[in-house]
């Protein structure tokens, strides 16, 4: 799981360089408003990414405590909603590029 995610990573960056060479070719203004989409994407990309795989481990973790102890779920689902406020921040930081 974890190399396939530094792969993804490394094709990602290298996406983004070749888009950025691609940009600087076709001018300085237009690349500012390719580059904002781009930030965007890749914001809301990897928050959703990173907060999924927090929400994977932590809701397989808070389902094996409360099979075990059903009184430990309303202790554990509050850290669930706290992963999946990952993917929220994420929005927020590309809605304010986008918007700035």
């Amino acid at each position: 799981m974890k190399k396939r995610f530094v792969a993804f990573l490394t094709t990602l960056s290298c996406a983004a360089a070749l888009f950025a060479q691609e940009a600087e070719a076709a001018g300085a203004a237009a690349s500012a408003g390719a580059m904002k989409y781009l930030a965007a994407a890749i914001a809301v990309g990897l928050a959703c990414i990173a907060g999924g795989m927090a929400v994977g481990k932590i809701g397989a973790a808070a389902m094996g405590a409360m099979s075990e102890n059903p009184e430990l779920s309303g202790k554990a689902l509050p850290f669930v909603g706290l992963a999946e406020g990952i993917c929220l921040w994420g929005m927020l930081v590309g809605v304010l590029i986008l918007f700035k």
